[in-house]
């Protein structure tokens, strides 16, 4: 087979079945074998790209209407493949400390997550692209149904209100392709670059396509699904979402929004930034009044998100490398963040903060480690998420000076509840005996840490990797 992006499709296709196979006993060994395997196949990938080889692949599929097989290997979506992978690799180490019931179908359900998710970064074909979206749904639902945390009828209301509320938004987005295949004949991605719709056309479209995008992110009013959803969901399914799904909304804002429907996002640029910066105040302050630490992490990740969002609709080159920058930090430090609430719970089994205590006295290791994901998450100079911050900040200033003023004022606000969250967890008197991390859990910590300290240090071969992309994307909106 010719060298293409289909290939990690390919590999994660075949890692449901065989992963399923395996039996409980080694599901998790054979999950974890399947994502390194995945690593080491987008690093060669990565290696053929910076080499010049054309990693895009077409194949026909449905002949009417016409519906391709199409994939685009760009350095956008490598540098998401290599996102996914290195994080799910992670995530699936995570869990491997701890026995999980029905372990086949749990790891199987989370190797058919990045199989969606990678699907989704990889399309270039609307209605592929649309399918993937839809099949990342059903694994989530499942894990947070089957293995999340409390009553069985609250896992139930979350889930069903998580399904809705993405269902709704799927299928506005649905529309959008549907009428853009109207309008060109075509639901390849190119020909939809190419669309020449009015400014009326293009604001209809952006709606649809803003709805599924605003829900699965979340913005501000479209989040009330996301802390009861991230609450009851298992530790490996709060990473999933908020790690990677989240991502896929914010990706797809730069690769299929901006340059579909330019006019209209620079017609309602201000609208988009406000809403932007009403969802990174609004989730500070909900975060701050928390007592649950997942909760606390819930509506913290949210201002995050809604930081990113405000780059991408920066509309200018340092907007989106700052947002695509922080798109792959924060993923890591959400992962880091959580874990640490799931270390917590497994050894207290409480995760009330004001129950909390004294846990860096007995364990300073991870009051090391819990510190970093801390200082990362909060834009600490010569740490990944800092890079990306100041970068989107410096993007908001040259549009329009107060919009990088109040995003500065949210990083004050997030720094202390922060700040103030690791307080009361780690420090003081100890509450109660506090286990020491055990040889995995002390290894996931640390490849966060060095992720998040290296490209906080040196971010250039991402810059470099996605500028072509994103300058194709600038070339159209402009």
């Amino acid at each position: 087979m010719d060298m293409n992006i289909t290939l990690p499709l390919i590999l994660l296709l075949a890692s449901v079945p065989v992963t399923y196979l395996s039996g409980n006993r080694w599901a998790s060994k054979v999950a974890l074998l399947f994502n390194i395997a995945l690593v080491v196949l987008s690093g060669f990938l990565l290696a053929s790209h910076l080499q010049g080889v054309n990693l895009d692949y077409t194949a026909e599929w449905i002949h009417y209407p016409p519906v391709s097989l199409s994939f685009r290997g760009d350095g956008l979506g490598l540098a998401m493949l290599l996102m996914s992978s290195v994080l799910m690799t992670l995530i699936v180490g995570s869990r491997m400390t701890r026995p999980e019931k029905r372990e086949k179908e749990f790891y199987t359900l989370l190797m058919f997550s990045l199989f969606a998710i990678v699907g989704v970064f990889t399309s270039s074909n609307g209605v592929l692209y649309y399918i993937f979206w839809e099949l990342s749904l059903i694994p989530v639902y499942f894990l947070v149904l089957n293995w999340g945390n409390g009553e069985a009828i609250k896992r139930r209301k979350a889930t069903f209100t998580f399904f809705l509320y993405t269902i709704a938004g799927s299928l506005c987005m649905l529309a959008g392709f549907v009428y853009l295949y109207w309008r060109t004949g075509s639901f390849e991605l190119e020909a939809l670059y190419h669309a020449r719709l009015s400014t009326e056309e293009q604001f209809w479209v952006f709606l649809a396509f803003f709805l599924a995008y605003a829900i699965k992110i979340p913005l501000f009013p479209f989040h009330t699904w996301q802390a009861p959803v991230y609450q009851k969901a298992p530790a490996v399914g709060t990473m999933i979402l908020s790690a990677l799904m989240s991502k896929m909304g914010l990706y797809s804002i730069i690769r299929w929004q901006l340059p579909i429907v330019p006019d209209a996002v620079r017609e309602l640029q201000p609208y988009l930034v406000v809403l932007c910066i009403v969802t990174v105040i609004y989730g500070t302050i909900i975060a701050q009044r928390q007592d649950n630490l997942k909760r606390l992490f819930a509506f913290a990740s949210l201002a995050h998100v809604g930081f990113i969002a405000g780059g991408i609709y920066a509309l200018n080159f340092e907007g989106l490398n700052g947002a695509v920058l922080l798109i792959i930090a924060h993923g890591c430090g959400i992962i880091g963040l959580f874990f640490a609430a799931e270390v917590i719970y497994r050894r207290w089994g409480t995760a009330r903060i004001s129950e909390m205590g004294g846990i860096r006295a007995q364990t300073p290791r991870f009051g090391f480690l819990f510190l970093i994901m801390i200082l990362s998450s909060i834009g600490i100079p010569l740490t990944f998420n800092f890079i990306g911050e100041f970068t989107v900040m410096y993007s908001l200033f040259r549009v329009e000076m107060w919009w990088g003023i109040f995003l500065g004022t949210s990083l004050f606000l997030s720094a202390f509840l922060m700040l103030r969250m690791y307080q009361h967890v780690m420090l003081g008197a100890p509450q109660r005996s506090f286990a020491d991390l055990k040889p995995g859990e002390f290894m996931v910590f640390l490849a966060l840490a060095v992720i998040l300290l290296f490209f906080g240090v040196y971010s250039t071969p991402i810059t470099e990797l996605v500028t072509p992309a994103l300058n194709e994307i600038l070339s159209l909106i402009s």
